[in-house]
């Protein structure tokens, strides 16, 4: 939004510099893009009077011009059209330079003395056109002034950046309204007072607006005896100065107001209106029309139009019509003044392509208000400028006009929002400064009615906002929130799971997530007893496919698809993992819903080492069982029992184990049944755990002990033993350390050997143990004494002998 310091000053009595004013905008919000000082470099142009006009003897198309230019006359050689005896015209003297860097000197045109310039607008960087010559200024300005001041061109031009929701900012009255909040003054609007009733009785037109919802107010009015001609030299300065190219003065006139009060008008040749008939309606299939701007547009019927009886002429909101506007020759006009649906019009202007000054306002919402005012204030400037007579009475629908609601806004609230103290009178004046009225009520809190040209105001926060405004962002004071020290709850259960995750990322496995819907047929894919739990399901009602069509009751399943998927892209060395509920029905109550961990993993056990490190190797149980260690380790848990079992339904019989607290199982983990593994398209052996986080979650944490750093070395020593097969070696570590020899700090297992010369039924077993004392180094007799001991108890209590090397 453009507009000038003095153009303001006519409906403010400000004495703000244009630099302190842009300041003080830009800290209301609304931010200030330019300030630009307008037609500054033309000291050395003047008003001059021709006073004579003499053929140049050297050339046809030019003229000697003997100008008087104050007390002196200078000789001037000019080839425009429009030089005569007793033209007032700007004269550049010699020295000046031009707004396009030329330098007036005197000089030798075809032989004869120029001593200056005559100038036309465009030259002079007024406005893009030369309007058939050099300038054509009124008779009655003295010659020898400055042409600046002589044409009050001292000026300032600011550009505002709006944000969507200021559309009241759109004119220089709202800017001015906003201006007057920080000078403590009211601006002083050019229609005043009540407007005179429009009635619609015996009009030469008539008016329909079909579409309400798009249209909510029309005021239509018709002048006659309209004169078309240029606009007045003020009326052209304030368009010039914004960017505006003045055209006639009634378009002008329309595009004044415009800026002026942020109300887009749109005058219509009522010859070209067929059978005097306006009607606001959608666009039917087919239709086209010629904008002002000579393209021809096909129309939809999303898009509001502006039609007579016959056909459209005007895109609402837009553009007009080139069917319907005004030219030389018009003398009736029939004046708009409307309000449409910014929605509409910005959904139209898009599919067209066409912005306009109108849309860009309409877009942000027009005031329905302001109507009324803009064909007040155009219907006196037509009849002053152009000499016409406005009919009697007029149009003015009003349908879609809603009534805005009281906001209640609390003094408690708004000095909480924005760390002030603030009493209701001080919010009450502010809110006022910018003619929002507010009344103060008994109970601490303020009845604000929004006005209609604030749209923006709709809830108690927005008011809060403009008080921050109007009271300044930098008088707020800082302060730092009072934040109470204490710890935040958390949730146990998310806490775990996020634990749970980085520990399987940290060893390697991938996330996945599968659907809650699964099929019924993967419990026989698993081959599941007709009574097993994880075949009672919860049916969906309306499934998305056979495939989905219970709540899962295992996680296993949709990792095994995973895997399957995986294989067949030729990624052979796969680890999955994933966090889920599974869901079992418990009559006709809610299902129950139990978190779970599932992990699958196949194929090598160091997929990105080289083989000749490692040879290949597969991973086995043991791997699935280290990946339970490292959880119960990582989540500072007690060590869970792990007991061998063969009833797994869906696991190698002698690759199952129980992971088993209090007597209560809490998880499984194995290798997956060949049977099984075929099912789902698996051909590699492949294992698996589930744990069920809810028993895990019940767990008291392990303590944790806090040692010493070691003082003194620690002692290794290795027990290698024959035992039966039935005998686990974990047994053997529980017992040396049920022994609690103060020596022993840890005990490991780190072989198990079966084959020649074991005899069958018999298997080695070798454990690493560590002995270490904290007060001194141990000696071979002390480490050896204790060593016996455990060896002998191992011996007796599981029927072992050691291991001949």
């Amino acid at each position: 939004m453009k507009f000038t310091l003095n153009w303001l000053k006519q409906y403010l009595d400000l004495d703000l510099t244009a630099t302190e004013l842009a300041d003080r905008l830009t800290m209301a919000g609304l931010e200030v893009e330019a300030v630009e000082p307008l037609f500054v470099g033309l000291d050395l142009v003047k008003v001059g009077r021709v006073t004579a006009v003499a053929p140049h003897p050297n050339a046809d198309k030019l003229v000697l011009c003997t100008v008087e230019v104050g007390a002196e006359t200078r000789r001037v050689v000019c080839g425009a059209p429009n030089a005569r005896p007793g033209l007032v015209t700007a004269i550049a003297l010699p020295g000046a330079v031009l707004p396009s860097g030329m330098t007036i000197r005197i000089s030798k045109i075809r032989g004869e003395i120029s001593e200056g310039m005559l100038c036309s607008e465009k030259e002079l960087g007024i406005s893009e056109a030369h309007q058939g010559g050099i300038m054509e200024l009124s008779a009655d300005l003295a010659s020898g002034r400055d042409l600046v001041e002589a044409l009050e061109l001292a000026d300032t031009m600011i550009e505002v950046d709006l944000t969507p929701n200021r559309a009241d900012c759109a004119s220089v009255i709202g800017l001015a309204r906003e201006a007057g909040s920080f000078v403590g003054r009211h601006l002083t609007a050019p229609i005043a007072g009540e407007l005179p009733a429009l009635t619609s009785a015996n009009l030469p037109f008539v008016v329909q607006v079909q579409a309400a919802a798009d249209c909510p107010r029309y005021v239509a009015r018709l002048l006659k005896g309209v004169t078309i001609g240029p606009s007045p030299w003020w009326l052209r300065r304030r368009l010039l100065a914004v960017g505006q190219r003045p055209i006639n003065n009634v378009v002008d006139i329309t595009n004044f107001v415009m800026l002026e009060y942020g109300q887009p008008l749109h005058a219509f040749d009522f010859a070209c209106l067929a059978g005097g008939r306006v009607e606001v309606r959608r666009a039917m299939a087919g239709e086209q029309l010629q904008t002002l701007d000579g393209v021809t547009r096909d129309l939809n019927p999303e898009m509001l139009l502006i039609c007579d009886a016959e056909k459209p002429v005007a895109v609402a909101g837009v553009m007009g019509g080139a069917n319907s506007e005004v030219h030389p020759a018009t003398t009736e006009v029939l004046l708009e003044s409307a309000c449409f649906n910014p929605m509409s019009v910005r959904r139209t202007s898009r599919v067209l392509g066409l912005g306009t000054e109108a849309s860009y306002r309409f877009e942000r919402g027009v005031d329905p208000q302001l109507a009324p005012q803009a064909m007040e204030r155009a219907v006196r400037l037509l009849c002053e400028i152009t000499g016409a007579t406005a009919v009697p009475g007029g149009v003015d629908y009003r349908e879609g006009v809603k009534p805005r609601p009281t906001i209640t806004m609390r003094v408690t609230r708004t000095n909480d929002l924005l760390g002030l103290n603030l009493d209701a009178d001080t919010i009450v004046r502010h809110l006022a400064s910018i003619e929002i009225p507010a009344v103060k009520q008994a109970d601490e809190t303020i009845a604000v009615a929004p006005p209609s040209f604030r749209i923006d105001l709709e809830r108690e926060i927005d008011l809060v906002e403009e008080v921050a405004r109007l009271v300044g962002y930098n008088d707020i004071p800082t302060s730092l929130p009072m934040v109470p020290m204490c710890f935040p709850e958390q949730d146990a259960a998310r806490l775990m799971r996020k634990r749970l995750a980085g520990i399987m990322i940290a060893l390697g496995f991938y996330e996945a997530i599968n659907y809650s819907f699964v099929g019924a047929r993967h419990c026989d894919m698993l081959g599941l007893a007709a009574g097993h739990a994880a075949r009672c399901c919860v049916p969906l009602l309306n499934p998305l496919g056979e495939d989905q069509g219970v709540m899962r009751t295992m996680l296993l399943p949709g990792l095994l698809e995973n895997v399957r998927r995986n294989i067949n892209f030729q990624t052979t060395d796969v680890r999955l993992f994933e966090i889920g509920k599974v869901f079992h029905p418990v009559g006709d109550a809610q299902p129950h819903e139990k978190m779970h961990l599932t992990a699958v993993l196949t194929g090598r056990r160091k997929p990105r080492s080289p083989v000749v490190h490692f040879g290949g190797a597969l991973v086995d149980i043991f791997d699935a069982k280290g990946v339970v260690d490292a959880i119960l380790d990582g989540c500072r848990l007690p060590q869970l029992a792990f007991v061998p079992a063969s009833d797994g339904e869906i696991a190698a019989p002698d690759q199952f184990i129980r992971l088993m607290v209090d007597g209560q199982e809490a998880g499984q983990f194995g290798q997956l049944s060949l049977k099984v593994a075929k099912e789902f398209g698996i051909k590699q052996p492949l294992f698996y755990l589930d744990i069920d986080l809810e028993v895990l979650s019940g767990l008291p944490p392990a303590v944790i002990q806090c040692l010493p750093l070691a003082r003194f070395p620690a002692v290794r020593w290795d027990l290698a033993v024959v035992v039966a097969e039935e005998v686990r070696a974990g047994d053997l570590v529980a017992a040396i350390y049920a022994a609690a020899e103060p020596l022993v700090e840890k005990v490991e297992l780190f072989d198990i050997y079966r084959g020649k010369p074991m005899e069958k039924g018999r298997k080695s077993v070798a454990l690493s143990l560590t002995y270490r004392a904290n007060e001194r180094t141990l000696d071979d007799a002390t480490v050896g004494a204790v060593h016996t001991r455990l060896t002998d108890m191992i011996l007796t209590r599981f029927k072992a002998r050691l291991r001949e090397v």
